[in-house]
């Protein structure tokens, strides 16, 4: 029950003075209580919004793309370099990485790449372990209307729509292997000659193997290929496959490797017979090699090797990146992107250095 408060007015003014003030307060009451449920429903009304990316974008921006990565392998200093370059790229851009490598393994390949697909990324990135299994990497792609742009490694044909960032392997290759030819030419003899294959079902250790063909083909003169070895891009079978040429004919003089992580085997097969010799230095087996790795550039460094191929990862993987953000805006990706690459050698070496990624691998190393 209401008392009213005796002020020496009428019993209804002081109702009136409580009525007013009681009324104002309760007012004042729910427009704070009201003000506290809508910030409480804005909180979780932002809470429920999915989180594309983990990178922050002042307010206003567009959200960051997300580009899915799947390499087949990390096992070489090649795909390393390729795989750190997509990464600072990405960061450079604002762009968000979903990564994945392989193993070796298509399957699990495939399964990482419908992943991707699952959580509708702006762009996949493929490294694939061969041609065959990747087309339906490919198709899972297209099938969301997902750009899919394979890594410096071709697919065979197929009508699922894609991009290709790869080097011309038999034009890098032929420009390498002449260069050893010419240096056996100044031997004044004719040179006894290995190759190193990679794996057949790489379209790259293909383009290299022909290339060294077409090279030597033309050749008959200065060139007697007396083994072609399969690897399978394996180490161990590269220096089993080394010792038994070596065995059947002591005195090959040129050695070319379709990879260059299989110097190492090479080294060891040469020493333990006293063959590991400088340009210039008698005895000297003429050496070439293909990707223009760290281990290559210290070689070439120290005298070792004659040549290699070279392939511009670095700039493959700035490309790779391009034709996804450039889709997103709306600009029609090629088909294919040829990195035409180039043969570095003992006469080249220093003003071609800076352009090779091996180069800039191991100036990184350096303490």
């Amino acid at each position: 029950m209401f008392l009213p408060v005796d002020t020496g007015e009428p019993d209804r003014f002081t109702w009136s003075v409580h009525c007013r003030e009681g009324c104002m307060k309760t007012r004042s009451i729910l427009f704070a209580l009201l003000a506290v449920v809508g910030l409480m429903l804005s909180a979780c009304g932002k809470s429920e919004s999915p989180a594309i990316s983990t990178s922050s974008s002042p307010p206003g921006d567009a959200e960051p793309l997300t580009i899915g990565v799947a390499f087949e392998t990390l096992q070489t200093e090649s795909w390393v370099a390729a795989w750190d370059k997509l990464k600072s790229e990405s960061q450079r851009q604002n762009i968000k990485l979903l990564e994945a490598v392989a193993d070796g393994d298509a399957n699990r390949q495939l399964e990482q790449v419908k992943s991707f697909v699952n959580r509708k990324v702006d762009g996949i990135i493929i490294a694939p372990k061969d041609a065959k299994t990747v087309i339906p990497m490919i198709k899972a792609g297209k099938a969301a209307n997902i750009p899919v742009v394979l890594y410096n490694r071709p697919s065979d044909p197929t009508d699922a729509k894609h991009t290709v960032i790869a080097p011309d392997n038999f034009s890098i290759t032929k420009e390498t292997v002449d260069y050893l030819i010419a240096e056996a030419r100044k031997t004044g003899k004719k040179q006894k000659a290995i190759v190193l294959i990679g794996d057949l079902g790489d379209i790259n250790a293909l383009g290299r193997r022909d290339g060294f063909e077409a090279a030597v083909k033309a050749a008959p003169d200065a060139i007697e290929v007396v083994a072609r070895i399969p690897t399978d891009w394996n180490q161990e079978k590269a220096l089993a496959g080394v010792q038994s040429a070596f065995q059947a004919n002591p005195d090959i003089g040129v050695i070319f490797t379709s990879s260059d992580f299989m110097f190492p085997s090479i080294r060891s097969v040469l020493s333990n017979q006293g063959k590991w010799r400088k340009v210039n230095e008698p005895g000297h087996v003429i050496l070439g090699g293909f990707d223009g790795d760290a281990t290559a550039y210290q070689l070439m460094k120290e005298g070792y090797v004659d040549a290699t191929g070279v392939q511009d990862l670095l700039w493959e993987a700035e490309q790779a990146i391009k034709v996804i953000v450039d889709a997103k805006k709306g600009i029609a990706a090629p088909a294919r992107i040829d990195d035409r690459g180039f043969a570095i050698t003992q006469a080249n070496l220093k003003e071609l250095a800076p352009r090779m990624w091996g180069a800039v691998v191991a100036n990184k190393k350096k303490p």
